[in-house]
């Protein structure tokens, strides 16, 4: 004889409070993730004029051709990957906001569980992206603290 836990017979219920507060956090991510897009597009835009501007600079300024003229395509470039990893979050926070209004609005459960799946994501990302960047931080602190011990 099988034997269920509690936890299996357990359904989850939300009262209006909850579903407002819902409701409202899918508006300001909605909110926030169209202007992620408004920023990425604004990074891409930097990205592909990049080599222009820092040419241009370079004339202006005396001395600053001494880096050459790659320095504007590597500019853009960065720019490009910044645009780029910065995209993911904001697709995810955009996908959580438009499922989650379209959930409430047809009162959907499946949509209200595919929304909570790319709120998952966007955190998700947002955990992995911030502990890589920790790593990278503590890898430039040991370096530079090698650097420096060399350096004596």
């Amino acid at each position: 004889m099988e034997e269920n836990s509690v936890f299996e017979k357990f359904e989850l219920q939300l009262d209006q409070s909850a579903k407002d507060f819902l409701k409202e956090t899918a508006k300001w991510a909605y909110f926030l993730s169209i202007v992620g897009f408004v920023g990425i597009g604004l990074i891409m835009l930097i990205a592909v004029f990049a080599g222009t501007f820092f040419a241009a600079m370079g004339t202006m300024i005396p001395g600053a051709n001494a880096m050459g003229g790659s320095f504007g395509v590597v500019i853009g470039i960065v720019y490009f990957i910044i645009g780029a990893i910065y995209f993911f979050p904001v697709y995810y926070l955009f996908k959580f906001a438009s499922n989650a209004k379209k959930a409430f609005r047809d009162n959907n459960t499946e949509a209200l569980t595919s929304s909570f799946g790319y709120l998952k994501s966007h955190y998700k990302f947002l955990g992995i992206f911030t502990l890589a960047i920790l790593v990278l931080y503590g890898l430039i602190f040991i370096l530079s603290m090698f650097g420096a011990l060399l350096g004596r």
